[in-house]
């Protein structure tokens, strides 16, 4: 029989759609055949929140002894009852920060073999004290790790980002020569790793039609295509482009192509959640440990309503399940420390 992967699944920010859509995930049958699934977060919330909507799942402390059939909670504890649900929150930044730093802490102890986490907010994470844009960074410094990209995975489409959350105007600053040849090795090397092979990877122009031979901007001629040639003929990487980035990633997704770079946030997530929206996960390329994500924020605005959709973060589970058995990622000396 083969053993499942242990997948730790953060709730996120816990005033958000996080429980919800974790506590449904934990109930789906056909995930449970693939993941073991551990939850990290907050035990009376989410038996509150199973109750209140009446989601078919058993809750036990991780701590107690195994009751049949029951999903294991590392209960962190430290939330009131009468939580402002759909509200940032410095009580909320906190807890979300907690769970991320306990999940890396349990991969450490080899007790999870891949993280899975649910949406935080960064204003709430901020007023909790953490200085962080988001869960990558956040791992990031959790793990040591100074070489990280965050990507998404669509069915057959795979985008890997130049820049995350910055300005449009700083983004665009940033399709520099040097820093697309780091990112299609970099790239290259990490879907290598996950997938198993070699991997075939376009890379998407910044201006429209990827600027007609410089009739809409010279970043493709002066940074991009300098750094494919580079990457292609002194590398050996099966790299092309720069593509119209209004047609790549839709021959990305018909298979054509393993991967996509995208030089910008937006670019890659409205064609990624136009595709595939809530089915697609957010995977962390670079981490000593497999995480993955949903592709969507906390919903404050439905938060506590009964009505959050749970697909994305069921994918994130059944892909990080799926990474772990393909390529386990087990913590060396140097990963813990």
């Amino acid at each position: 029989m083969q053993v499942r992967p242990r997948i730790g699944v953060t709730i996120g920010d816990p005033a958000g759609i996080g429980p919800e859509i974790v506590l449904r995930s934990a109930a789906d049958a056909d995930l449970n055949k693939c993941a073991d699934i551990i939850i990290v977060g907050d035990l009376g919330l989410l038996r509150r929140t199973a109750a209140s909507f009446s989601i078919p799942v058993r809750l036990r402390n991780a701590d107690e002894q195994e009751p049949f059939g029951s999903v294991p909670v590392i209960d962190l504890g430290g939330l009131p009852s009468d939580l402002a649900i759909g509200r940032e929150s410095p009580v909320c930044g906190r807890a979300a920060g907690s769970y991320i730093e306990k999940a890396v802490e349990l991969w450490r102890a080899g007790k999870i073999d891949a993280i899975a986490t649910a949406p935080i907010n960064k204003g709430s994470l901020v007023l909790g004290g953490y200085d962080f844009p988001g869960h990558t960074e956040f791992l990031a410094q959790l793990t040591g790790t100074r070489e990280f990209a965050m990507s998404f995975f669509a069915d057959k489409l795979r985008v890997v980002l130049v820049s995350t959350h910055v300005p449009l105007r700083k983004a665009i600053e940033l399709v520099k020569t040097e820093t697309m040849i780091s990112l299609i090795t970099f790239a290259s090397e990490q879907f290598k790793k996950l997938l198993g092979r070699s991997v075939k990877i376009a890379v998407a122009g910044v201006n429209p039609h990827a600027s007609e031979h410089g009739m809409f901007g010279v970043e493709e001629a002066d940074e991009i295509e300098p750094a494919i040639a580079r990457c292609r003929d002194e590398l050996g990487i099966d790299v092309s482009g720069p593509y119209s980035p209004d047609t790549v990633f839709l021959r990305g997704y018909r298979g054509e192509f393993d991967a996509v770079i995208a030089c910008y946030h937006d670019q890659a997530t409205i064609a990624v959640k136009s595709l595939s929206f809530g089915s697609a996960v957010n995977v962390t390329l670079g981490l000593p440990l497999i995480r993955t994500s949903v592709d969507h924020g906390t919903a404050f605005d439905i938060a506590g309503k009964g009505i959050a959709d749970a697909s994305s973060m069921q994918s994130a589970i059944k892909l990080a399940a799926d990474l772990a058995m393909q390529r386990p990622m087990k913590c060396t000396a140097d990963d813990a420390q």
